[in-house]
């Protein structure tokens, strides 16, 4: 589908805000578990609010932490990977 045209402008869907936020979020904090207040200012400055006026606060909220969520454990499965290839690799060719 795409984004939507409105008077030339283009507005972003709510999975781009959800997914901007999140990767936002974590670079700036970190953390996997979002923060109330971190996340109204986002919403309301961000131009969520403007861009979907029919979004509620929470429900965006939810959507963001889900996401972060599932960031997290993508990052967790990728540090468990290399840190198994690093082990593998430094103990040369296996011996049988």
């Amino acid at each position: 589908m795409g984004n939507f045209v409105f008077t030339g402008v283009v507005m972003p869907k709510l999975s781009e805000y959800v997914e901007l936020a999140a990767t936002e979020y974590l670079q700036e904090t970190g953390k996997d578990e979002l923060d109330a207040h971190w996340i109204a200012a986002f919403f309301q400055d961000g131009g969520v609010l403007e861009d979907h006026p029919r979004q509620g606060l929470i429900e965006f909220a939810d959507l963001v932490q889900k996401a972060l969520t599932k960031q997290s454990e993508r990052a967790r499965k990728q540090a468990h990977y290399q840190l198994d290839k690093v082990i593998r690799g430094s103990r040369g060719p296996q011996q049988r």
